[in-house]
């Protein structure tokens, strides 16, 4: 417990309110032990009442207190009353090196007078103030804008039973519930049953008793959430909805990013854990940028986390034989696919960020030299060309080029086509569809003002708009949720088996940008269009596998809503 020999000395008014409220009560379990304890707007100071010389005094912060509750003993023959305030301070693993959110309790037993309802009416005045004063001492980062989950709210979890090593059900109830009746959170627990059940309920879930949706699982049931609201009618209001996450599955890079974004020292597993779900407990809501991603067949999907070709993808996909290992999955996986390094071949362009701040020394642009030979072309406004195969059972689109290398033909047969599609969505009925302003046809060069990647051979190519890709994965560590931006990585062919492997390393402290790799390029764009060459690879969504082909993308900044901290 912390001691602070600041914290002034408070009225010695026995259980009144002077400056602060003040009262002293006994230990719950011996009357002998008196305590003095104080509630300031920020603090509650706790002081054994001791003629010993030397007394402690503890010390804590609102800001890590999730609720206080007031009740009557088990024993009727018990005029006392008791209140009991829930605390999860930082402290000191047990462990190992570090701190991390630990649970505390501090209770206290009051018996003024022999009348048991006055007690409890004393209880209960002591646990309304402490909640009270909690609520307005949440932490809250500087320059960000947040509202608050209604109060009492109503949460809809969502559980995954089978996510990670099929065990998200068992850490709720270990780990998460009990905190949530402390905070007095009531919720409805939804055990999905199938893929795309959580897609299915949200889509026609009447969303006005609800006020917040939490997953417990892994990334991809939010990714059902998330497009089941999307494809609702009234998805305008539906997306406002603040989603929350807590980590039970392998990945868990969400649930990476928003405890990274609350400034809090590393955490993982159960550590992660009680992190989301004390977050969730306090209830601000930020701002949460969606990235609308259009695939040849010309579905829609929208994404909250990554899109990824080759290396990234191919180890996310092909690791789910060994999701019953959990986390360490991934690792298995990257091993596997070093052994066998692919190249792919595709063409990418992006839209960049004009005004980007500049890069810190020792980014990766200050280790890329313009006259190596592999470095890419960043500043190229050749027109990209991407003209669809005349078969349409196949997913990769070929690259037909002219003899002249800036000049593209291009197909007009579907123009009319596409016109009307585009037409009949903007004037949709109640609730008109979101547009994709940035993005062209994918069939349609790309604007001038697109920079096109020279290179088309490719180990990998990922673009990340959250902080973490994997719970160990710090992929953009200056990403934030609602910063506005797709952040682009790609490497390039040539590079080896072992400096690939150091480069995730590094990623694991997110110290790959400053690795000097000739290879790996980082861009923060606002819409990309990636086109496979290689005709057999996969791609992925948010972890999950979509069809493989010709894809493009574009950023809406603060679309969504997120439970945060």
């Amino acid at each position: 417990m912390e001691k602070d020999a600041s914290e002034p000395e408070p009225s010695r008014q026995r259980n009144g309110f002077v400056g602060v409220l003040y009262g002293e009560f006994t230990d719950m379990l011996n009357d002998r032990v008196r305590y003095s304890v104080s509630l300031t707007e920020s603090a509650l100071t706790i002081q054994r009442i001791s003629s010993s010389p030397g007394r402690t005094k503890v010390v804590f912060n609102l800001t890590d207190c999730v609720g206080c509750r007031a009740y009557r003993g088990p024993d009727s023959s018990d005029v006392g009353a008791y209140f009991t305030a829930y605390f999860y301070p930082f402290k000191r693993r047990w462990m190992s090196a570090g701190v991390a959110r630990q649970r505390v309790e501090q209770c206290f037993r009051v018996a003024l007078v022999q009348d048991p309802l006055a007690n409890l009416h004393e209880a209960e005045r002591w646990a309304h103030a402490i909640r009270d004063a909690s609520a307005l001492q949440a932490s809250r980062r500087d320059g960000v804008m947040y509202t608050e989950v209604r109060r009492p709210c109503r949460v809809m979890i969502l559980v995954n039973p089978h996510s990670g090593r099929g065990q998200a059900l068992q850490l709720f109830t270990g780990h998460v519930q009990g905190m949530l009746t402390e905070a007095a959170v009531p919720y409805t627990l939804v055990i999905t049953e199938h893929q795309n059940h959580a897609r299915e309920l949200v889509r026609k879930v009447d969303l006005s008793q609800w006020d917040a949706l939490v997953i417990m699982s892994g990334d991809g049931l939010l990714f059902e959430v998330i497009n089941g609201l999307m494809e609702r009618e009234d998805w305008q209001e539906a997306i406002q909805t603040p989603l929350g996450i807590l980590p039970g599955g392998s990945g868990n890079a969400l649930a990476a990013s928003i405890h990274h974004y609350s400034q809090s020292p590393p955490a993982w597993n159960e550590e992660l854990l009680l992190s989301c779900g004390f977050m969730l407990c306090k209830g601000l809501v930020g701002s949460l940028d969606l990235v609308s991603i259009h695939l040849a067949s010309r579905r829609r999907l929208f994404s909250f986390l990554s899109l990824a070709w080759g290396f990234v993808a191919d180890v996310d996909i092909e690791s789910e034989k060994y999701r019953h290992v959990g986390a360490i999955r991934f690792l298995m996986g990257t091993l596997v696919r070093l052994a066998s390094l692919r190249v792919y071949q595709g063409r990418l362009a992006y839209l960049p960020v004009k005004e980007a701040p500049k890069l810190p020394k020792g980014s990766i642009k200050a280790h890329l030299e313009p006259s190596t030979p592999n470095h890419p072309s960043l500043c190229s406004s050749l027109p990209c060309q991407f003209v669809p195969n005349s078969s349409p059972s196949q997913n990769s689109l070929h690259n037909r080029k002219s003899t002249n290398s800036n000049q593209n033909t291009i197909s007009n047969s579907s123009n009319n086509a596409i016109t009307t599609k585009r037409s009949e969505t903007q004037s949709d009925g109640k609730t008109s569809a979101l547009v994709d302003s940035l993005l062209p046809e994918l069939d349609q060069p790309v604007p001038e003002s697109w920079t096109v990647v020279k290179e088309e051979d490719f180990v990998l190519v990922l673009a990340v708009y959250q902080s973490h890709i994997a719970e160990d994965l710090w992929a953009v560590p200056g990403a934030m949720a609602d910063d506005g931006l797709i952040h682009l990585f790609y490497v390039t062919a040539g590079i080896s088996r072992p400096a690939l492997l150091r480069l995730f390393l590094a990623m694991e402290k997110g110290a790959h940008l400053a690795s000097g790799c000739p290879h790996l390029v980082y861009e923060k764009v606002k819409a990309l269009r990636l086109e496979p060459i290689t005709p057999h690879g996969m791609i992925s969504v948010d972890g999950e596998m979509v069809e493989y082909g010709p894809v493009q993308a574009q950023i809406h900044p603060g679309l969504a809503r997120l439970v945060c901290g």
